[in-house]
């Protein structure tokens, strides 16, 4: 199973941040990739440096497994949960391609802080503010069943805590600077991860 994941990272890679990267540039002339933003030590600086090191430990607790350096934990090895875990990697996959696709020329790996972007708010972005994040979360939680190592559930800890810390201390306050009044009618409908959870009450 291991290799499977392997597979699968290889996969996500390639789809969503390889061939999205490509379809960036070849519509607009940019990749999109911003890089890791603030200081070194920041809270943004951190962020971005856990989601690197989210997908590095990913990618190791397969490789140790498929090595028999880490062995998962007994209790959720049973088959209908790693071909549940399987199911649901594929998803996150395609939904995180599908909400990339939403996004449009908006899309970016990072965040540009003397860039102006159009705020998008059809599609599945009408759901919730953060759909591709969603989705990156729900392929790691789905490779964790398949290689239900320590190393794996600390990789979906490590990149759901760099997710939170990008989008609460990196994005939000730059779409609040740049789209304000919308942003804020925005995050007061919709949902940050899922529907209806996380959104902003508005003072009036």
């Amino acid at each position: 199973m291991a290799a499977v994941a392997l597979i699968l990272y290889f996969v996500f890679g390639v789809l969503g941040f390889g061939w999205r990267s490509w379809q960036q540039r070849r519509h607009t002339g940019s990749t999109g990739f911003r890089g890791i933003s603030g200081r070194p030590g920041s809270l943004e600086w951190l962020a971005g440096v856990g989601f690197v090191a989210a997908i590095v430990v990913g990618v190791s607790a397969a490789l140790l497994q498929l090595a028999d350096v880490l062995t998962p934990f007994d209790v959720l090895t049973a088959e209908p949960i790693q071909a549940a875990g399987i199911v649901i990697a594929i998803a996150g996959i395609g939904a995180t391609l599908y909400a990339q696709n939403d996004m449009g020329d908006s899309w970016r790996i990072g965040v540009d802080a003397r860039e102006t972007t159009t705020l998008v708010r059809g599609g599945v972005f009408g759901w919730v503010r953060n759909p591709i994040f969603t989705a990156m979360l729900v392929f790691a939680a789905g490779v964790a069943l398949i290689i239900p190592n320590i190393m794996a559930l600390a990789g979906f800890a490590l990149l759901l805590a760099a997710i939170e810390l990008q989008v609460r201390i990196v994005e939000e306050p730059y779409l609040l600077r740049v789209h304000g009044h919308d942003y804020r009618n925005y995050t007061a409908t919709t949902g940050r991860f899922v529907p209806g959870i996380g959104r902003h009450v508005t003072q009036r």
